[in-house]
């Protein structure tokens, strides 16, 4: 019974990924080799493991600075330094390498891909996701009450205002009833006032002693004896 299809695709789990990578590179570096010796062919063959370790296969009897140069010759093109190229790959498969690491961490997050884990890995993870959650709830309460003063200083300025135009309410309120009063007063005031002028105009000639009552008359006589002597005839003075 043959083997079944295998599907090509990245292998998530580190351990069978790194499994695969040390027999396949066997098997390209063996089937390079059989090239070379069979079809009399050169080859050459440079492989960067995920870790960032190179591995270099070249058909004897050249070395594989050889065949870049004629590698360089017939693609025209030149590689100034082959220690910087070298540095260059290590930099990317350095980065390559991390950037699956952070990926499959990111998915043991989110609960994924935990077969392959220790106990003593799922015990160490249980305690980062602790950690975490602790954080990011310290960091939401902070919020929380950050908002919750900022409430209430915009409540106490609410409060304040409010007051403020209750008092200017109450004090129009307290002068229109002062004017009010003063109208309705004003408005008593003026039938007297009016009642009065009639009454003077209806008689403007009358005098203060006209208007007294004459009870009876009376007679001013002098009080000297001497007033009614002939030689003053004449100075008798008599009101009647």
């Amino acid at each position: 019974m043959g083997r079944g299809k295998i599907e090509i695709k990245r292998i998530e789990n580190p351990t069978n990924r790194q499994v695969t990578f040390s027999k396949r590179r066997g098997g390209l570096l063996k089937k390079a080799n059989e090239l070379a010796i069979l079809c009399d062919a050169q080859v050459g063959v440079v492989i960067f493991s995920s870790t960032g370790k190179m591995f270099e296969y070249s058909s004897p009897p050249l070395s594989m600075h050889q065949i870049i140069d004629r590698y360089q010759r017939v693609t025209n093109t030149r590689i100034e330094d082959i220690d910087n190229q070298q540095q260059m790959f290590y930099e990317i498969s350095w980065m390559r390498n991390e950037s699956d690491k952070l990926q499959a961490s990111m998915r043991q997050y989110t609960g994924e891909n935990l077969s392959s884990m220790t106990m003593n890995d799922l015990n160490q993870l249980e305690q980062q996701l602790e950690y975490s959650v602790n954080k990011v709830r310290t960091t939401k309460h902070q919020l929380l009450n950050q908002q919750l003063d900022n409430l209430r200083r915009k409540e106490h300025i609410v409060e304040v205002q409010n007051n403020h135009l209750c008092r200017i309410l109450s004090e129009h309120q307290l002068t229109m009833e002062h004017q009010q009063v003063a109208m309705e007063h004003k408005e008593l005031e003026t039938p007297m006032l009016d009642h009065f002028g009639q009454f003077y105009h209806d008689e403007p000639s009358r005098s203060l002693l006209q208007l007294a009552p004459q009870l009876h008359a009376f007679h001013l006589q002098p009080a000297q004896p001497n007033l009614q002597e002939a030689s003053l005839p004449g100075h008798g003075l008599q009101l009647w």
